[in-house]
């Protein structure tokens, strides 16, 4: 008997629809997967199998053709493991076909027949929407993320019998939580500028940064508060509203797997730091499966990049074009992705090897040539796309035990909402948000 399920993989953060077709027919047991699996797709007809039997149902002893379509885009993940098994089960006839019709499914199985989370919950629910599904079924860790999404009915299955009885008999689906219409208050930030001292104008530089989005460079000797205060600049940024919240946990769902976000929407712009020694892929994305990076894990917050000069240079001109056009297209001979990528850069450096050429109280070691030469490593267009420039000076011990406490982040972000609301009303006939 031929039956069908359907289910979404993922090819970066996007989700595309999968049609399963399971042919149970006489012949000797085999279970034979086609349309591109990967290793994790493979395997699945030993979880599948398991899974089954530990639920109670009997496995089909014929031959069993399972085909993924289309078939010429490569399958990716456990997640079709669920959809496999209600296929098979209705190949078997022991769940009506017709159960499956309108009814998207999205889950990885453990052999017992639980269903575990899976990544990209929250793509594959709007691209169920999109494709006419009326109902999409998530693993129960993931339905606060489904439940983001006003367009689809969104189910919580906990296991494969659970499943099977909820379609068998609707008055089994469990009650899931209403849709978030609002996005909840901020949290309150762990770093705030009350707690740095000092560097009034440093605090100023990075309140307009934060007003106007703009990129920001912090140069300076070590031990000044850069990187403290760089850590704090998020506190000032606005919040995010609901249609950036979603773009950004679509973003981590599909890269991360499960948000662990109070509702599964993240609300807090993300802050991004990479070490010094990632490769250009990791900052930008791409790989032989393309793959976001660091930039599109950023967007809409903030990618901080610290020892600016120790970044190799392909990782840093890689940034020009993220900054430029806020996204990446990363081109490969089986498919081309586009990563949205709108994010404020905010990095740091010393103006020297040694770092002391500015600090008054020690005595710079580098010569002019090497100065040059770390200078160098940052080119003249990178530097363009660069906004403001702070220099961080050394602060004397007397200072910082003398200077009352800074200015809260609160304060400092009620000025930079007024600012963010006149550029509103400034350009809201024109397709700009910030004075950047």
């Amino acid at each position: 008997m031929l039956a069908k399920s359907h289910g979404f993989g993922l090819t970066g953060i996007d989700a595309y629809h999968i049609t399963i077709e399971i042919d149970a027919g006489k012949g000797l047991p085999a279970i034979t997967i086609v349309g591109l699996p990967d290793s994790a797709v493979r395997e699945s007809k030993e979880r599948v199998r398991s899974a089954i039997k530990n639920s109670g149902f009997e496995f089909p002893r014929g031959r069993i053709t399972i085909n993924l379509a289309p078939a010429d885009t490569k399958k990716e993940g456990p997640s079709f493991d669920l959809p496999i098994a209600l296929g098979i089960l209705a190949a078997s006839e022991q769940l009506p076909a017709e159960a499956l019709v309108a009814t998207a499914f999205l889950g990885e199985l453990s052999l017992d027949g639980q269903i575990k989370p899976v990544p990209g919950a929250l793509a594959s629910a709007m691209a169920a929407a999109k494709h006419g599904f009326h109902t999409i079924v998530l693993p129960t860790m993931n339905v606060a993320e489904g439940l983001l999404t006003n367009d689809i009915r969104v189910l919580s299955a906990h296991s494969l019998q659970q499943t099977v009885q909820m379609l068998l008999d609707p008055s089994r689906q469990d009650k899931v939580a209403p849709v978030i219409t609002t996005l909840p208050a901020p949290l309150t930030s762990l770093h705030d500028f009350e707690d740095v001292k000092g560097q009034a104008h440093v605090k100023r530089g990075l309140e307009i940064a934060a007003a106007g989005g703009h990129n920001t460079l912090l140069v300076g000797p070590p031990g000044t508060g850069k990187t403290m205060l760089a850590r704090r600049f998020p506190s000032i940024l606005p919040p995010m509203n609901r249609a950036e919240a979603l773009e950004a946990t679509r973003i981590y769902s599909a890269a991360f797997g499960n948000t662990s976000t109070p509702g599964g929407l993240i609300t807090e712009r993300p802050f991004r730091a990479p070490h010094h020694t990632a490769s250009p892929i990791s900052i930008v994305g791409g790989g032989s499966d393309p793959q976001p990076g660091e930039v599109t894990h950023a967007h809409h917050g903030v990618l901080f990049l610290d020892e600016l000069p120790e970044f190799t240079r392909g990782a840093l001109e890689a940034l020009r074009q993220p900054l430029e056009d806020g996204h990446v297209t990363i081109a490969r001979a089986a498919k081309t992705l586009r990563f949205p990528a709108k994010f404020a850069l905010l990095a740091a450096m010393n103006p020297c090897p040694c770092g002391h050429l500015t600090n008054r109280e020690r005595h710079c070691s580098c010569s002019s040539t090497s100065i040059q030469k770390y200078l160098s490593k940052i080119s003249g267009p990178l530097m363009d796309r660069i906004d403001i420039h702070l220099e961080v000076p050394s602060l004397k011990t007397t200072d910082l035990l003398n200077t009352p406490t800074g200015e809260t982040s609160t304060s400092i972000r009620a000025r930079v909402l007024a600012a963010r609301e006149i550029q509103t009303q400034r350009f809201q006939h024109e397709n700009t948000i910030t004075n950047s």
